[in-house]
């Protein structure tokens, strides 16, 4: 056991002191940080040029103001104008674009253009279509002759919010959220198969680097195959845990400092007064702007925020911490054979595609469990060993049954202990074979060696 730490230690220090661990844990955290962060950018930045679009209707006047303007578009309605007239020299005239409507569109939905030089952002398309979809739907209500129309359809706008509750044994309930455990599966099955299949391939290739050096040779005098098979995986597993810890402080802080940088001052607070304020117990000042956040909004916020603090966030990151470890040693052990068995990583290729499927699979079967977590597939994927680190991480925030992630569990610890004894032995005859390309056939003999 002494000689066992005393690889991990060795393999734990020279890998940590690499210029290569260095650049990527602090560059790691700066790209998740971006992920997060520009996306929110760009959808929170305005664009500053106005746009004034010219509309031209073909002989009517069934449109006519009936696209309103916003802060960062006006629409001028041509009357005796026509669109040759002007589609070729619109923007000598000022304007952005011209905005064509036939009076077909009543019924085709696509006889409309928009003509610019620039491609229109998504928001002012929408915008657009929005506006004259409910034109066109008052309009053919007026067919029918319907009095007091307007107030009619005011009362009749509403909009469904669907409030699900999930109800235990003991009566208790609590308020749940199916897009917020999407989010949380898909980020801990995506999360889960980078981490595993990017620490266990470090372990080959360090197998592969000592092995091509013949440094391998001098450590097999002094400790056996196993002791450094296992050295050396153990010791990468904390390697990667190290590096995964700073990776999670540094994005942490570093989107904290961006946030509060980027954030005017006080914005955060009149976001917190905003509920109060849309009551009328706690009016804002005066100028205070609030039409970017309505009411609807702050109270969808607060309900996302209590249905995200509802989740089992201890099971959560039990699971993942569990699931993390042993599907690591699993797939690291696999990897430590397929690079005992080769003298380059060229040819490890023929030996990765058995290993890399069930991970590929996992992955896949993970992205549908957040549409079904309870089909039979997201089941027995969630319980063989193979993908259950991937796929059951990714069912967990749906609430599993206890018996399964038991189930689950209990049939890692029992594939981890075979394939550790299966690499071992591939590995005590692998690591000191060179210059023989290795097959399938050679790989059964060493597995059944007895010597």
């Amino acid at each position: 056991m002494n000689k066992i730490s005393l690889i991990i230690r060795r393999e734990y220090i020279t890998r940590v002191r690499k210029k290569s661990f260095i650049i990527m844990t602090l560059l790691t955290p700066l790209l998740f940080a971006l992920i997060f962060i520009v996306p929110a950018l760009v959808m929170s930045s305005e664009d500053k040029d106005f746009k004034k679009i010219a509309v031209i209707e073909d002989n009517s006047d069934l449109f006519t103001n009936v696209i309103p303007d916003t802060k960062d578009t006006g629409f001028e309605y041509l009357a005796g104008v026509r669109l040759d007239d002007i589609k070729n020299n619109f923007t000598e005239m000022g304007y952005y674009g011209v905005l064509y409507i036939s009076p077909q569109i009543i019924t085709t939905p696509n006889a409309i253009q928009l003509i610019s030089r620039k491609q229109p952002p998504i928001g002012l398309l929408d915008h657009i279509s929005g506006s004259l979809e409910k034109e066109i739907e008052k309009q053919k209500l007026l067919a029918y002759n319907i009095e007091n129309l307007d107030e009619i359809l005011k009362t009749i706008n509403t909009s469904v919010r669907i409030q699900t509750i999930k109800i235990d044994d003991a009566g208790g309930v609590t308020e749940t959220s199916t897009g917020i455990s999407m989010a949380l599966a898909y980020l801990s099955g995506f999360l889960m198969y980078m981490l595993v299949f990017m620490f266990g391939s470090m372990v080959m290739r360090g197998v592969i680097e000592e092995k091509t050096s013949r440094i391998v040779e001098v450590i097999v005098s002094s400790v056996k195959p196993v002791q450094l098979m296992l050295g050396k995986i153990i010791g990468v597993a904390l390697v990667g845990l190290t590096q995964f810890s700073i990776w999670i402080l540094l994005t942490l802080a570093i989107i904290t400092v961006v946030r509060t940088s980027v954030l005017p001052a006080g914005t955060m607070e009149q976001i917190q007064q905003l509920p109060q304020s849309f009551a009328g117990d706690n009016p804002l000042p005066a100028g205070t702007e609030t039409t970017a956040i309505s009411a609807d909004q702050i109270t969808e916020f607060q309900s996302m925020f209590a249905n995200a603090m509802n989740q089992p966030w201890g099971l959560i990151i039990f699971c993942f911490i569990f699931y993390f470890i042993t599907g690591y040693l699993l797939y690291a052990s696999l990897f430590a054979a397929i690079g005992s068995a080769v003298d380059n990583e060229t040819e490890t290729q023929q030996f990765m595609l058995p290993v890399t499927i069930p991970i590929i699979l996992g992955l896949i079967v993970a992205m549908g469990t957040m549409q079904n977590p309870e089909s039979s597939l997201s089941f027995w994927f969630s319980i063989i060993p193979l993908t259950s680190p991937i796929v059951m991480v990714a069912r967990i925030p749906f609430d599993v049954p206890a018996w399964e992630i038991a189930l689950s569990m209990a049939l890692m610890i029992v594939t981890i202990a075979g394939c550790i004894w299966m690499a071992a032995k591939i590995y005590r005859t692998g690591i000191l074979m060179y210059g023989k390309k290795t097959s399938y056939k050679e790989l059964w003999k060493w597995l059944t060696y007895k010597g």
